[in-house]
């Protein structure tokens, strides 16, 4: 969503919105298989927000088209927030929203019917970006926005990845056990208790029948 993947903080947000609006209507005109989905979508607006520049945009939809500004006097029925590594993922690398949800990388909140059609819009688009960029902007800019958005995903990518590996140094360090050993131990335990429950029966039984000697004995008497 976020459409500008080179130094965000110096692009005016004015121009990110054109920048998107224009990807946006020229992929709408030439797709008519979403004019029963614009019919639903009248009047919705959702407010995007990319935390790590700051900007804020709002996509609306008004008479089968849609517009993209930096402010409105409307409220978001939606509103949906990442980094820009985060929109790179959904835009670019293509990652499923919910994932990306739960993963906490992207925050949706608002009317739950307007989440519902954001989430089926976005299930349906399958919008290339770098060939719409290249499309309305050039070739060179298509380029350079689609390289950076892949490195950013790579890089944040490298980042989780590192951040695993220096957990599980910390574990290790501390000589905590893996996921074998602790499954190894499971099955230790399981067999010593095993054990312990056939001893019980066995000392249970043996109880019974000391019991049932001396009452014997009591009777005889």
């Amino acid at each position: 969503m976020s459409v500008m993947f080179l130094p965000l903080k110096l692009i005016p947000v004015p121009v990110q919105c054109v920048v998107l609006g224009s990807v946006l209507q020229v992929f709408f005109k030439d797709n008519p298989k979403f004019e029963a989905m614009f019919d639903k979508l009248e009047g919705k607006v959702f407010r995007v927000l990319i935390q790590d520049t700051g900007a804020v945009m709002f996509i609306g939809f008004k008479q089968g088209s849609v517009w993209v500004h930096p402010s409105t006097t409307m409220r978001p029925d939606v509103k949906i927030e990442s980094t820009t590594a985060g929109f790179a993922r959904l835009s670019f690398a293509k990652e499923d929203p919910d994932t990306l949800v739960m993963q906490k990388v992207l925050k949706i909140s608002g009317d739950s019917e307007s989440m519902l059609l954001f989430q089926k819009l976005w299930e349906q688009l399958d919008l290339d970006w770098e060939l719409e960029l290249r499309r309305s902007f050039g070739d060179f800019f298509g380029r350079k926005v689609a390289k950076a958005a892949h490195a950013l995903v790579a890089a944040e990518r490298r980042a989780q990845l590192g951040s695993t590996k220096l957990v599980d140094g910390v574990f290790k360090a501390m000589d905590v056990p893996s996921e074998d050993r602790l499954q190894l131990w499971q099955a230790g335990v399981e067999s010593v208790s095993r054990r312990v429950n056939k001893l019980q029966r066995r000392l249970d039984k043996l109880e019974r029948q000391a019991m049932q000697k001396q009452a014997k004995k009591k009777h005889e008497f």
